[in-house]
């Protein structure tokens, strides 16, 4: 029981730390890129320049990455929100305004950064140089639902693994249906 304590102990420290963080940058960077990670209008944004200017390997990347995307918001949001009741951090906790506009499901995961990372990794294993640039906006809506009091850093921790496994499952996916159809596809 005692880690369960330190655990929760550690997420109430780093979510009054992160949602305290005094910085001009944060204030006007963190607010535009959680309105373009609303609805996953950033990821579909980015597949659709990839599938536009990408060639073969735009198209890979960009349907990887909405794939990938797609099972982690339906394990996140349709699966685990509906198992697991955690409130959002307490109002008190949070020393600015944004925590007025905060969702009232499920704290746990963070469905915003289930969605950002399996998008970002699936575009990097067929794409890493696109994948790299992907992860920079990632970084930002997993620190973002923190500063803005929407969740827990546990939370967000939960939902990059989530992510990060559908981006793997995608990947294994596609290469069993490519085996098993007999095709042959450069990897």
């Amino acid at each position: 029981m005692e880690i369960v304590t330190a655990l929760r102990e550690g997420d109430q420290r780093l979510t009054r730390w992160m949602a305290a963080w005094e910085s001009d940058w944060a204030r006007r960077c963190l607010p535009p890129v959680e309105e373009a990670a609303e609805h996953t209008k950033l990821w579909w944004g980015a597949a659709v320049v990839m599938a536009a200017g990408g060639g073969w390997r735009g198209s890979k990347a960009a349907v990887a990455g909405v794939t990938s995307m797609a099972a982690a918001e339906l394990v996140s949001n349709g699966v685990v929100k509906q198992l697991v009741e955690r409130r959002r951090p307490p109002k008190e906790w949070i020393p600015h305004d944004d925590v007025e506009d905060r969702p009232d499901s499920s704290s746990f995961p963070s469905g915003h950064t289930a969605a950002a990372v399996a998008f970002t990794a699936a575009v990097a294993l067929s794409w890493p140089w696109i994948g790299a640039a992907c992860a920079i906006p990632a970084v930002l809506v997993a620190v973002e639902r923190v500063h803005s009091g929407a969740h827990h850093p546990s939370d967000v921790a939960a939902g990059a693994a989530i992510g990060l496994a559908a981006a793997a499952l995608v990947r294994a996916a596609a290469r069993l249906l490519i085996r098993l159809s007999g095709l042959k596809v450069s990897p």
